[in-house]
């Protein structure tokens, strides 16, 4: 499947990852999901997307639990209570296993939400920005910029601002000129 995704032949990749999903294999039930969300040799179709990613998940496939979290905030069944918690949880089992997109996405949804914990929130974000994520060195540098879960420290803002800078991030960029 992956030697065919890997010469455009999305279709027969498609097709080798749905026989091996649908024996268990939690890599291929994740690529399968993969297929669903972005149309490759199969129709878009978020709903079996989700099913796949869940497949993975409870296999505790990382990025299939974090693409798993996102389906459900975003689309998923049952009550938003129950799709919210189940989903945070496995954000953070992803985010134990070293996904920088499940950490990055913590740390603003814990900056963000209704009830902010600002020291959780801190701590996703570094950790995404320990493993390269620009964009959540910036948020660091805002956080120590406005004291977000952290002591206000303009010197320590203006470091995190000039690493992500470093690292491409347009915001981190312009907040240093400013």
């Amino acid at each position: 499947g992956i030697e065919s995704m890997r010469a455009g032949h999305c279709r027969v990749a498609f097709t080798c990852f749905k026989l091996a999903a649908d024996r268990g294999y939690s890599k291929a039930q994740f690529n399968v999901g993969l297929c669903y969300e972005h149309g490759r040799g199969t129709e878009k179709d978020l709903e079996k997307a989700g099913f796949y990613y869940c497949q993975a998940a409870s296999s505790r496939h990382p990025m299939a639990q974090y693409r798993y979290a996102r389906y459900l905030l975003q689309h998923g069944p049952g009550s938003p209570w129950d799709r919210h918690h189940k989903a945070v949880t496995l954000l953070e089992q992803a985010a134990g296993a070293g996904i920088t997109e499940a950490q990055a996405y913590l740390g603003v949804f814990y900056m963000r939400g209704l009830q902010p914990q600002e020291k959780r929130g801190l701590k996703y974000l570094l950790q995404a920005a320990n493993s390269g994520d620009a964009q959540s060195r910036f948020h660091v540098g805002v956080c120590y910029e406005q004291g977000l879960g952290v002591q206000q420290n303009l010197a320590e803002a203006l470091r995190h601002y000039r690493q992500s800078a470093a690292a491409g991030n347009r915001q981190a960029r312009d907040r240093l000129r400013a």
